[in-house]
């Protein structure tokens, strides 16, 4: 009899750590877009990232050398999922709120099977198509919450001067920019290292957003930034850019992919719970709901499907 395999739990908490850091700095982005200009936030980030990722440029002896394929790869995957995202999501933050933000990520999985199926023809099973369908209501109910639940005079003044449905519909662009770096990573992955690549589409998001940054930086009066936020500015380059980038790459190493997406669950609970006990948030019976539809689709769509058992032999 073959012996049961260990369970590999250093691997899960890798995998979970992951997700909590990307969840956190969601989170947490709310606080930073409040210190810095959207733009200038999204410059200092990749600089940050770029000076501790430099020793992962390079390429490693027996690497293939980047072909022109490669490199036009690598433009969309920082693009798409990092330069654009980062944009989307910081701006959607800033118009609605931590706890809107984790539930909309919560929408990745399904997001991703859907271009996966326009791009690379990749097959929508039932249980998918219901978590495209929990997913898509419990973002619809986003707009229900915040109607609900009561409302101190700052927060009813926030509410009347930003656009939340204008910030729902950036968090979802950024959901669909996420499923492009996930769906091209496809492609990419199988010749280029994972550290190489997420180090060169930091360069390039760091080329795109400097332009646009610029003008930003020149009006910024840099000494009024308190250092609690500077602190929180390093934690969001270094968890966005570095830390959650290799802790999922442990994890994978031991654990199937398949299992591995079930991880993510890990994004909308920590943002969630950074929006609600940290930023105080207010949690009503409408963000109870979308909540719980965006883990139903979260989990429909990242469970491991069941393997049928081998066919028995025929005997001659």
């Amino acid at each position: 009899m073959t012996p049961p395999r260990a369970v590999p739990w250093l691997a899960y908490a890798s995998l979970a750590a992951s997700m909590a850091l990307v969840g956190s700095y969601v989170g947490l982005s709310r606080l930073l877009v409040a210190a810095f200009p959207v733009l200038l936030l999204a410059w200092l980030r990749f600089a940050i990232a770029a000076l501790a990722m430099l020793p992962w440029v390079r390429r490693r002896p027996g690497e293939p050398a980047l072909s022109g394929r490669d490199r036009r790869l690598l433009f969309w995957e920082s693009f798409l999922g990092n330069f654009l995202f980062s944009l989307l999501m910081l701006y959607g933050v800033a118009l609605t709120s931590a706890l809107a933000a984790g539930v909309t990520m919560a929408a990745i999985p399904a997001a991703v099977a859907l271009l996966s199926r326009l791009f690379l023809g990749e097959r929508i099973v039932p249980r998918v198509a219901a978590a495209i369908g929990c997913a898509a209501l419990g973002i619809a109910l986003l707009a229900l919450a915040r109607h609900a639940g009561p409302a101190s005079p700052g927060e009813v003044a926030a509410a009347s001067a930003t656009a939340p449905l204008l910030g729902h519909a950036l968090l979802l662009g950024a959901v669909f920019c996420e499923a492009a770096y996930v769906v091209i990573g496809k492609r990419l992955t199988a010749q280029v290292a994972p550290r190489r690549i997420s180090a060169l589409i930091n360069l390039w998001g760091l080329a795109l957003v400097t332009p646009l940054a610029l003008g930003q930086a020149r009006g910024f009066d840099f000494a009024a930034v308190a250092g609690p936020a500077w602190g929180l500015l390093v934690f969001y380059a270094l968890a966005a850019s570095v830390a959650s980038v290799w802790l999922w790459m442990q994890g994978l190493r031991h654990v199937p992919s398949s299992r591995a997406g079930v991880f993510t669950v890990m994004l909308p609970v920590t943002a969630a719970l950074v929006g609600v006990g940290v930023l105080g948030e207010a949690f009503s019976r409408w963000h109870v709901a979308a909540f719980a539809l965006a883990l139903a689709g979260l989990l429909l769509a990242t469970w491991p499907a069941p393997q049928a058992p081998p066919a028995p032999e025929r005997r001659a």
